[in-house]
């Protein structure tokens, strides 16, 4: 069984991932090319200073990950971090390991420390983006229904446009990212 880290060895960069990307590319590059990480020098001071690597459960399907990936991308690039990624689908056996309640919901993002030990984890999404998720769903028709995938397919549209078009979600997930890294982090110094 590969270690996090042998698998963080064989990943390929965030950036590399994002130019390869087939569905998502343009929106995940919208966000990417708006999204400015806030003045915030403790956050990334600390991670510029810890210099955790940081390893990306992925698909470029997946609407989180296409808002997620293009703000990580920022802290990392701010942070000078090495961030990489990894396909959820290419080995099953690695988020097998960091389920979201039971199920194998991307992106996660591992902090590893320098033996390659999982120090942190944070995904697949932001709490409150995951609460205002909740709640759009509850519109939706049971999934056996007639009309879901139509209903699903519209759903799924205007999550799209929202997560690429308002940039206080990015600034949730950043938000989110830096409390929960915060901890960790200075517990370290």
């Amino acid at each position: 069984m590969k270690t996090e880290k042998q698998f963080f060895d064989e990943a390929i960069s965030l950036e590399r991932y994002m130019n390869n990307m087939e569905k998502h590319k343009e929106h995940s590059f919208r966000i990417y090319e708006q999204f400015e990480v806030p003045q915030d020098d403790e956050f990334i001071v600390l991670l510029k200073e810890k210099k955790p690597s940081v390893l990306v459960i992925t698909e470029d399907w997946c609407g989180d990950a296409m808002m997620n990936n293009p703000v990580f991308r920022r802290i990392a690039e701010a942070a000078e971090l090495d961030v990489r990624a990894v396909y959820r689908d290419a080995d099953t056996d690695l988020i097998d390991r960091h389920l979201t309640n039971g199920g194998r919901a991307i992106p996660i993002y591992l902090l590893l420390d320098e033996n390659g030990e999982v120090e942190a984890k944070w995904g697949p999404r932001a709490a409150t983006i995951q609460d205002y998720v909740m709640e759009l769903r509850k519109d939706l028709p049971p999934a056996d229904a007639e009309d879901y995938k139509e209903k699903q397919q519209v759903f799924i549209e205007q999550l799209t446009a929202e997560y690429t078009s308002k940039p206080e979600h990015w600034l949730t997930v950043y938000e989110d990212i830096r409390k929960t890294l915060m901890p960790i982090l200075q517990k370290q110094a």
